[in-house]
């Protein structure tokens, strides 16, 4: 008799005679929740969020130099437009630059991306060395003033790039850790790609736009050091 009793509560409970059918899945809804949150799941979600930002900062710096640009390369063509070659090589560096669509995902295009800031970088630096000579150009407001805007988005450019480095080092680490990485499987999260880091010493020192003498030798021409740090070298500030 009493197994009999037990059997009947078992299956009105199962049909929804002591329990609404709403109810059962709120119950069961809440069971899953906390297997997720056991298993990882909310942390992957919350490192995949702040990779997507630290990502966005990347961009926005990079895409502010690129802006600054067209308003350097017309400063120094007013005084140094015999440098047709350096202000081409600069202009195509900046185009080519646009026409990459980098999906932070995908190693190759991440790659890409990379391979074309570096091109607009080496670009910039030759322009910036060609400035030293042109002493009326060093003392126009206007390239003065492009210089301090430079000189600090390269050191936003440094400091995104060294924090979205730490946040894809924080996601791939927690992938890859178990019991994680067996929720990071069934939901398909992967370890993402890295910035490559040619030179370690890039990731911690901002570039440097120097237009000072710092740069020249005791003949007032431009250093082997002046020439290679006219765009990278300096400490990035502190706030």
């Amino acid at each position: 008799m009493d197994i009999h009793l037990a059997r009947v509560f078992f299956a009105r409970f199962l049909s929804g005679g002591l329990i609404s059918g709403r109810l059962l899945a709120w119950v069961f809804a809440g069971f899953f929740s906390l297997a997720l949150t056991g298993c990882g799941y909310n942390d992957i979600q919350s490192a995949d969020e702040a990779t997507k930002s630290a990502w966005s900062e990347v961009i926005n710096q990079y895409q502010r130099r690129s802006d600054l640009i067209p308003n350097l390369v017309n400063t120094v063509k007013g005084y140094a437009e015999q440098e047709k070659d350096v202000l081409i090589r600069v202009t195509e560096a900046r185009s080519r630059v646009g026409q990459v669509r980098v999906d932070p995902s995908n190693e190759g295009s991440l790659r890409q991306f990379e391979s074309a800031q570096r091109d607009m970088g080496s670009a910039l630096s030759r322009l910036l060395v060609v400035a030293e000579n042109y002493p009326q150009l060093k003392s126009d407001q206007n390239f003065r003033d492009l210089q301090a805007q430079l000189e600090g988005t390269e050191n936003r450019i440094t400091v995104a790039r060294k924090r979205y480095i730490e946040t894809i080092e924080r996601h791939n680490v927690l992938v890859r850790q178990f019991p994680v990485n067996l929720t990071a499987l069934v939901f398909g999260y992967k370890a993402k790609p890295q910035f490559s880091v040619e030179n370690e010493r890039e990731i911690s020192v901002a570039p440097k736009v120097d237009f000072g003498t710092g740069g020249r030798d005791a003949k007032g021409a431009p250093s082997a050091e002046g020439a290679a740090g006219a765009a990278g070298g300096a400490a990035p500030r502190r706030d």
